[in-house]
């Protein structure tokens, strides 16, 4: 985590971040966020896992007047997060993905991290694979890549000592188009609201471990 002071107390431990998350409504409209801070927070949750480490997710983030005057018809029945957060981040998934592989494996391999015999090796086999998946089954991928970016993005807020929301009731069809985005390839996952709650979420209750396990 950077030296980056954040008006919060930030925090590494792992239970308040886990079990002191909550789904807040209404925040506290005079926080602000920097956008030196959201950066990292962006960064962090960028270091989710992805297939083949590929990152489809995109970041829209609103925190401005004009920006949120344009997304709350758009999220109608979530209008108080979108009004009174600092932020609402947008997160699509890309579905040209595939143009950042060659940079992808470059990077690893300037960096250390990989071998560049064997980058080549994977660039060979994925690149053909992802030009010829089916946009369905590419959509699926991503999706599941992007909702891991989105919760490690929630514990990150956290972590800084925001709160956060995450929102799936909004116009997803209108979203990117209203943002300047193509539509046909950004392609909208969920909305995240971030600030600091005025009002503190509830707790709620979680399926007992026996509930959701099968044991094999």
């Amino acid at each position: 985590m950077s030296t980056t002071q954040s008006k919060f107390q930030k925090t590494n431990d792992f239970n308040e971040i886990t079990y002191g998350r909550r789904s807040v409504k209404l925040y506290d409209p005079e926080v602000k966020i920097s956008r030196e801070e959201m950066t990292e927070i962006l960064a962090e949750a960028s270091r989710a896992p992805s297939s083949v480490n590929m990152q489809p997710w995109r970041f829209l983030v609103v925190d401005t007047p004009e920006g949120k005057e344009k997304l709350a018809p758009l999220a109608k029945f979530n209008q108080n997060q979108v009004l009174t957060s600092a932020a609402v981040i947008g997160v699509f998934i890309d579905m040209k993905n595939g143009e950042y592989l060659e940079e992808i494996f470059g990077k690893a391999v300037e960096h250390g991290y990989m071998p560049k015999e064997i980058a080549e090796q994977q660039v060979k086999v994925v690149k053909p694979y992802y030009d010829h998946m089916p946009a369905s089954d590419l959509r699926d991928v991503n999706l599941i890549d992007a909702g891991l970016a989105s919760m490690q993005l929630m514990l990150a807020a956290r972590a800084h000592g925001y709160d956060t929301n995450p929102i799936g009731g909004y116009e997803k069809a209108q979203i990117a188009e209203t943002f300047g985005m193509d539509k046909d390839r950004y392609q909208p996952v969920m909305l995240i609201s971030i600030g600091k709650s005025a009002k503190e979420g509830h707790p709620s209750y979680r399926l007992p471990v026996d509930t959701i396990t099968t044991w094999a």
